[in-house]
């Protein structure tokens, strides 16, 4: 069941009661307005997502109800149904801020899908407002925008342990956003007032990582001229990220498991331990239990760190987020750039929708901040994405809860695909295939995509 709340408005009974019965059935809280006089009482009375309305109405036209729906709230949607089809009342609608055009008689798929897309639209830009005014009411509060089920169960479980000092391991493939949660992890946990300090420890050698997690005494080397504080002790009473972990040598891993069992550091060439208190975030884009049985993390810092384990989804796995992570990045571009590019063309939305993503949220925000420097309008256009993404005109297909896919489910992906592409004309879909359409049937029933 949506929350999206629709008002259709039309003074024809049989039109009227059919789109609702359409737009019910798809799960949408529908009002039913038989004049647009009528639709104006119950716009006065509250918001809707979307207003579906006749063109040709006695009293208040459509034009009319689209003019008052954009002055009282211009994020709600408009689509405007009419049988009178002209250039000119289509354009008209249009400039005056119409999501979109439908003539009758309608396709029932057609209106589903034009539907579905405008709701969408609104729940996104009623996000957006609400990420901005959180911005603005604090720079300090870190906020992670989504709308996938598995990444919201993620954040709950990451603001439930927040509030402990448990030791956490965040996993996932490089560019999904570990440090982010890290950072959500410490800004919802009572150390938020201090410092949250981080580290990659694949970036340095043993020696180095050393001497910047534990600090050195004066004269501890050649050069060592003053006493120096390793970002242990300089984290005390926050906490201290560890990107890559399973990049520490063994000989490394020993020496940071002291730190996490006694809660002291030792400088290099100190004696004497000095007291932490230090909440430690981990991360790691390999199989931790699997380095474990390979030898190449010890166990007992295993057991002792991976308390609570996180594990990120990839981007192509909460393809939901994309259209609310490219506003995001929009923003956060527009604003760094001086730029006003307001949204994405649907050919280049659509693009990003069939992208795989290797490279995870962190590609997504390369692309948007590439596509801003470009633009030379208000919308982001194909010509300002990568080359090799626009000629993109194939599926890939990536490993699935650990698992590569099976050929019957990608098959199953890609005729559903082809489908959806042809707007689920069988003949279409089977020409693309290069099929004919009792084999497409079969294979349609085989595969449950009735």
């Amino acid at each position: 069941m949506s929350d999206f709340e629709i008002l259709v408005v039309d003074d024809e009974a049989v039109a009227l009661k059919n789109l609702c019965h359409i737009l019910k059935k798809e799960g949408y809280k529908v009002s039913a307005a038989k004049s647009g006089k009528q639709a104006l009482a119950y716009l006065d009375k509250q918001e809707f997502a979307l207003v579906l309305t006749d063109l040709k109405m006695p009293q208040v036209d459509g034009m009319q109800l689209l003019k008052r729906v954009k002055s009282v709230c211009p994020q709600t949607e408009v689509i405007m149904i009419t049988g009178f089809s002209t250039v000119d009342s289509a354009v008209a609608a249009l400039k005056a801020g119409a999501y979109h055009y439908i003539t009758k008689p309608f396709k029932l798929d057609e209106v589903r899908k034009v539907v579905h897309e405008a709701t969408q639209k609104y729940q996104l830009i009623r996000e957006v407002e609400q990420l901005r005014k959180q911005v603005g009411t604090s720079n300090e509060q870190l906020r992670i925008v989504t709308h996938n089920r598995a990444m919201k169960d993620l954040l709950e479980m990451a603001s439930q342990i927040a509030a402990t000092d448990t030791s956490v391991v965040i996993s996932g493939e490089s560019g999904t956003g570990k440090e982010l949660l890290a950072k959500y992890i410490h800004n919802e946990s009572p150390r938020h007032a201090a410092i949250m300090l981080s580290i990659n420890c694949g970036a340095f050698g043993e020696e180095l990582l050393t001497n910047e997690l534990f600090g050195h005494s004066k004269g501890a080397f050649t050069g060592a001229d003053k006493d120096k504080k390793g970002l242990v002790e300089m984290a005390n009473g926050g906490t201290l990220f560890l990107d890559e972990i399973t990049e520490m040598s063994l000989s490394m891993q020993v020496k940071f498991l002291r730190i996490l069992q006694e809660q002291e550091v030792i400088p290099v060439g100190g004696t004497t331990p000095v007291k932490v208190n230090v909440r430690f975030v981990a991360a790691t884009n390999r199989d931790l239990e699997k380095e474990v049985k390979s030898g190449n993390f010890r166990q007992d810092l295993f057991y002792r760190i991976n308390v609570v384990s996180l594990k990120i989804p990839p981007l192509s796995e909460r393809k939901d987020d994309i259209p609310l992570l490219i506003q995001s990045f929009l923003d956060k571009y527009n604003a760094s750039m001086h730029k006003e590019v307001a949204e994405v063309s649907q050919e280049v939305l659509d693009t990003l929708q069939h992208y795989d993503f290797p490279g995870n949220v962190r590609e997504l925000e390369n692309i948007i901040e590439r596509g801003v420097a470009l633009a030379n309008s208000n919308i982001l256009r194909l010509a300002q994405i990568p080359d090799d993404l626009r000629s993109l005109d194939i599926q890939t297909f990536r490993k699935s809860a650990g698992k590569y896919a099976s050929m019957e489910e990608v098959e199953k992906s890609y005729i559903e695909w082809i489908l959806k592409e042809t707007a689920y004309n069988k003949t279409a879909a089977a020409k693309a295939l290069n099929i004919d359409r009792v084999s497409l049937w079969r294979k349609i029933k085989k595969l449950g995509l009735e």
